[in-house]
């Protein structure tokens, strides 16, 4: 857990990322002795040097905003729900994706995976799978595409769920480090809970060259279906909400994927 004044927080995000004080402060325009009082307590920093810190960090807009309130300074970026009118561009861009991604599914998430919108191909599967449509309307508690993937339900449609499994395991651990959150850190722990969950150190044999992705293959009685996905963020995110919304999209990796969709569209 990030601590809470600031040089302490200062100094977890540069432990973080791998950087000497040297090279924090040359990248942020100061000193190593300046940059050391700052992480001592013993100089308080002002607006402008924390903002080109968490430049110079790389953090992300919501941990800005806690770095910024530990100086004693106003958050600086808003965070807007997504029906909010200041948005607006931003759904039509959303909409406009999920649209044009049909028939094949796609899906907006929230940093922690829950679902917060899909097109209608991504309705055809999960209806193929579970039964349970990501096009209904989102419940007081939503769809968590990270658990539903580590759940034991999932796993007996999902031909290779062990090799799927771990790489999105090792995404969250990823998005665990990138962000700092103690609610990623959660998230990966109760995906490591799940029973059977391979271990984050296991490495898969590889007895031939591998494909150019890792495809996730299902296959329910005699349908068979080979999909990989792309994941899309929204650039030069000015807002909290923004910067944390991904999209997936899903593509055939065969021709007889692509048109056992194009028949559940028709």
């Amino acid at each position: 857990m990030i601590p809470n004044s600031f040089g302490s927080r200062l100094r977890w995000w540069r432990v973080r990322r791998s950087l000497l004080q040297l090279a924090l402060a040359g990248a942020a325009g100061t000193t190593q002795r300046h940059l050391s009082f700052l992480e001592s307590g013993r100089t308080q920093p002002s607006r402008e040097m924390v903002l080109r810190l968490a430049d110079a960090l790389d953090v992300p807009l919501r941990q800005r905003n806690a770095l910024l309130l530990a100086a004693g300074f106003a958050p600086m970026w808003r965070e807007s729900d997504l029906s909010a009118p200041e948005l607006e561009m931003v759904n039509q861009a959303l909409e406009h994706m999920l649209a044009q991604q049909e028939p094949f599914p796609a899906i907006v998430v929230d940093r922690h995976w829950n679902l917060l919108r899909a097109n209608r191909g991504a309705g055809y599967l999960t209806e193929f799978l579970n039964g349970v449509s990501p096009a209904a309307p989102v419940s007081a508690q939503p769809v968590n595409i990270a658990e539903w993937l580590m759940s034991p339900r999932l796993r007996p449609v999902l031909v290779n769920w062990q090799e799927v499994a771990i790489q999105f395991l090792r995404g969250v651990q990823t998005d665990a480090a990138t962000d700092g959150t103690q609610q990623t850190a959660d998230l990966l722990q109760r995906l490591l809970a799940y029973p059977g969950v391979p271990d984050l150190s296991q490495v898969p044999t590889i007895e031939e060259p591998p494909a150019p992705v890792l495809a996730m293959h299902f296959q329910k009685g005699e349908t068979a279906l080979r999909l990989f996905t792309t994941i899309t963020t929204l650039g030069t995110p000015q807002d909290v909400t923004v910067q944390e919304l991904r999209i997936e999209c899903f593509f055939p990796t065969d021709e007889a994927t692509s048109q056992i969709f194009k028949d559940w569209a028709a």
